[in-house]
């Protein structure tokens, strides 16, 4: 009698373990960035901002449609390849993840966002900032970060208002990203009333810019703005001192607006020359920004670059939407991700009609004594 009595008393409890565990939902959220190759810094350091929400998220204990969620970060690579972007894409689609935080590069996400919208998953980007991205108006596809109109236009204007200078050329790397943000740059510029003297290019794999930089010499501009990324513009940096033009401006967007610039470009007096711009408030200004940076410093040193404070945004963003509309379905979240008001790290994120943020900051930076430093 008492064997039966603990049989059934054991044959209970299973049948509650077995209900608490039926009622908790895996669910996966995707990210994809460069994890390997010259711009995998900024890729870890994108993947680490999403994978610091899920880890947050489920200390929380989110609770979705009467279950107990529990977030898995399903992490891919697409090497700043656009080819390998849209294969990384249709993987998570064929994986049935909920939502994707992602890519980086300009190049990858805009052929990525056609297949997000095919397989109706939303991808939320916090880095890729050519203004392409939104204009085939995919109800999937959002932006958390400034796009390249107002990196360019910003840093035309601080060249033209406040520096004063007069001539400028352009070098960019041909990526959707780096001839998009080039582009604007000069175009605003030249309404502005400086003048273009050269525009060369080369490509986001090269290394020796020497000819092209004796080829700007030559024409004694003021300024060289780069569309392109900081493997590029530390070595180019480099030469740039090695040929005498200590003296030249050097603009970028948020490509080479990082802290590894600093060390790529190895000790150059070039590098006090720099003005870079990026989407966003600086993290002293952004309203979680201090202390997320600290968290994120214990737990990730030495790897902060960018946009992690973006994906960690673009993640909690995802949930929410999930959350108001009480269900892990894309179908049935997406026209709440769209009604988005929500209080992040980085900004209060809401969205226009297109999937851009409404009134998204730019912060424009400089380098002192080897130094990321916000400029007043």
């Amino acid at each position: 009698m008492q064997l039966k009595l603990k049989l059934t008393v054991a044959a209970a409890f299973a049948a509650v373990a077995g209900m608490a565990l039926a009622q908790e939902q895996v669910v996966k959220i995707g990210h994809v960035a460069p994890v390997s190759g010259a711009q995998a810094h900024y890729g870890k350091d994108n993947e680490n901002g999403a994978r610091m929400a899920i880890e947050d998220l489920n200390a929380q204990g989110v609770t979705i449609g009467g279950k107990k969620i529990k977030f898995e970060l399903q992490a891919e690579d697409d090497a700043s390849d656009p080819k390998q972007g849209t294969a990384a894409a249709q993987k998570l689609c064929d994986s049935k993840v909920a939502g994707v935080v992602g890519h980086l590069n300009s190049g990858t996400t805009i052929p990525a966002s056609k297949v997000y919208h095919d397989c109706g998953i939303p991808m939320v980007t916090g880095a890729a900032t050519n203004p392409n991205l939104t204009k085939p108006g995919y109800k999937t596809t959002f932006r958390i970060i400034a796009n390249d109109l107002a990196l360019g236009a910003g840093l035309a204007h601080y060249a033209h208002d406040t520096l004063k200078l007069k001539s400028f050329a352009v070098i960019d790397d041909r990526t959707a990203y780096g001839q998009g943000v080039a582009d604007v740059f000069a175009k605003v510029a030249k309404e502005l009333g400086m003048k273009q003297v050269d525009q060369q290019f080369t490509t986001d794999k090269a290394t020796d810019f020497m000819a092209i930089l004796t080829a700007i010499k030559s024409k004694n501009p003021d300024a060289i703005f780069f569309g392109g990324m900081d493997p590029q513009a530390g070595p180019m940096l480099r030469q740039m001192e090695q040929l005498g033009m200590a003296n030249v401006k050097y603009f970028g967007g948020d490509g080479v607006c990082t802290s590894e610039i600093a060390k790529l470009a190895a000790g150059a007096k070039t590098l006090s020359n720099v003005i870079c711009a990026e989407g966003g408030a600086s993290l002293g200004k952004m309203p979680g920004g201090k202390a997320w940076k600290e968290r994120y410093d214990a737990k990730y040193p030495g790897q902060f670059q960018v946009y992690s404070p973006y994906t960690y945004d673009a993640t909690m963003l995802l949930v929410d939407a999930m959350k108001r509309a009480n269900s892990v379905d894309p179908k049935v979240y997406l026209p709440e991700l769209a009604k988005s008001n929500f209080k992040g790290v980085t900004a209060n994120i809401s969205f226009e009609k297109n999937g851009e943020m409404k009134n998204p900051a730019i912060t424009l930076y400089n380098y002192i004594d080897g130094k990321k430093s916000p400029l007043n």
